[in-house]
């Protein structure tokens, strides 16, 4: 038996493991077209049992991520009985590059991916049992409520791992750094890559894990898949991206903006967060009428949900009691 087949060991009785480094046989990998004909990757889990559906959660990975890298996650999901689906954005994962090469991250603007989320979002709830729940990591955390701030999406309860909103970068304020950015973009081609990757093209810089997860394994995942699937391989983001980042970060902290929002949003950060702003994350808990913050320390990096069993199970077990209790099975 295959450490991924959702089966139990007749001997234990207990679940059998996740495997990692595979798509579950009950899963299935396809295709959706964008309103603009653009071909975006998704999976879907049914459920682990149909027949009694638990709701269902639509999960969003980070900038250059591939949702390759949350099977535990999602999988686990679906154990619990959920009906999960998994989407790339486009222009990373195996959802084509939206660049001048096959590596840069690059979007002309964030509202491309705001218009993609709604599309998606309309067609899979109206396809899904509820109740409909939006779970999102890192920049995928950012678009994920931006969506929600915009009323382009509307769902039961926000689930947010280590959401970028807000960039830990240089102790500028942000309209100085929007400015720096907006100068790069004017003075080269904007989708020219805005930090050094490796000194050979498609590598992983030196000591990456350490702004990722504690778990060596965990990590490798990736570096696996990476090979597994060579498309999936993505490098530093281009300066257009990082001006749009800006730009949008600035849009959440309009007045009002997050304080219009009535949905139910749990935010899991992390201290230590080298990528992301904790401090932007805690003053977006404190705005958001009906948020709560999980905080980590030192023992958890920027991907929360790949972290050490411990930390993970913290972060798993605290989304469970949040989605039960703000968004409860229906009978």
């Amino acid at each position: 038996m295959g450490r991924g087949a959702a089966s139990r060991d007749r001997d234990t009785e207990r679940p059998a493991p996740i495997d990692r480094r595979a798509i579950p046989p009950h899963a299935r990998e396809t295709v959706w077209q964008a309103p603009d004909g653009h071909e975006v990757r998704r999976i879907d889990w049914p459920g682990a049992d149909p027949a009694r559906p638990r709701g269902s959660i639509l999960f969003l990975p980070g900038r250059g991520d591939h949702y390759e890298k949350y099977l535990e996650t999602l999988e686990e999901w679906h154990r619990a009985g959920w009906r999960v689906t998994a989407s790339d954005w486009r222009g990373q994962g195996g959802s084509g590059r939206l660049g001048r090469d096959a590596v840069t991250g690059h979007v002309e603007d964030f509202a491309h991916w705001i218009d993609d989320l709604a599309a998606l979002w309309a067609a899979w709830k109206a396809g899904t049992p509820g109740p409909h729940v939006l779970a999102a990591h890192s920049m995928g955390g950012h678009l994920a409520m931006r969506a929600v701030v915009e009323r382009r999406v509307d769902p039961a309860a926000l689930v947010l791992s280590a959401p970028m909103l807000g960039i830990n970068g240089p102790p500028l304020p942000l309209g100085a750094l929007h400015a720096i950015a907006r100068t790069m973009t004017r003075i080269g081609d904007p989708a020219r890559q805005a930090w050094k990757w490796s000194e050979k093209p498609g590598a992983l810089p030196a000591a990456r894990n350490a702004l990722l997860t504690h778990d060596d394994e965990r990590y490798a995942d990736e570096i696996w898949w990476r090979r597994e699937r060579p498309e999936l391989v993505i490098g530093p983001a281009s300066w257009r991206w990082v001006e749009r980042a800006y730009a949008s970060w600035r849009g959440l902290e309009a007045a009002g903006a997050l304080e219009s929002v009535r949905t139910p949003v749990l935010i899991l950060s992390t201290s230590i967060d080298k990528l992301v702003s904790h401090a932007a994350n805690r003053r977006a808990a404190e705005r958001l009428p009906n948020a709560r913050l999980v905080e980590f320390g030192a023992e958890a990096r920027h991907e929360i949900l790949r972290e050490v069993d411990p930390v993970r199970a913290r972060a798993m077990q605290a989304i469970a009691a949040f989605l039960d209790e703000v968004a409860p099975a229906r009978d």
